[in-house]
């Protein structure tokens, strides 16, 4: 579905005529200055370059609408904060430093993930030799010991897998 939309999105903006080299020149100006058809104009006719500016960044690891999403959002702050000269490097220069901090979230976002599922992995491996062990399941305290955390990490990382649980298809509901 989320391709569907995106296809959508762009047979639409196929439909709206790119701004001129002109209309680029001046349009910024007369926006800045509260004409709002100007405004419209600009942001409309400059669709086509926010979705050039987002297939450079294509094979990166953010979805074609996020990447379109985010250099759009830039044309609309290199609008607002627009004080003359270059719209389009503008443009360029506030998508750029999005798309990067987009990229870098969703990278820190996929460690923490890794992380947490080696842990619970690790819990769960402890907690099955400690069962052997003792002939009965750990309590929190004696797992916390073991894997040298606090009873609160123990609890947070069962929880995790709690969760995990609890959406999984395979859950039964």
């Amino acid at each position: 579905m989320h391709d569907d939309v995106y296809q959508m999105y762009l047979e639409e903006v196929k439909r709206i005529p790119a701004c001129t080299p002109e209309e680029e020149q001046t349009l910024p100006g007369r926006a800045q200055a509260g004409d709002q058809m100007a405004r419209k104009r600009l942001l409309e006719g400059m669709l086509h370059y926010t979705i050039e500016l987002a297939g450079k960044y294509k094979n990166r690891g953010l979805a074609a609408g996020d990447l379109v999403q985010e250099t759009n959002m830039a044309m609309l702050l290199a609008l607002n904060d627009y004080t003359g000269g270059d719209l389009r490097g503008q443009v360029r220069d506030l998508a750029s430093a999005r798309i990067e901090a987009a990229l870098e979230l969703q990278k820190q976002e996929k460690r923490a993930g890794e992380e947490i599922a080696a842990r619970v992995n690790v819990l769960k491996d402890i907690s099955k030799m400690m069962a052997d062990e003792l002939g009965r399941e750990a309590t929190v305290e004696e797992l916390a010991e073991k894997m040298k955390m606090t009873v609160e990490d123990i609890k947070d990382i069962m929880k995790v897998t709690l969760d995990a649980m609890s959406v999984s298809p395979d859950a039964g509901f």
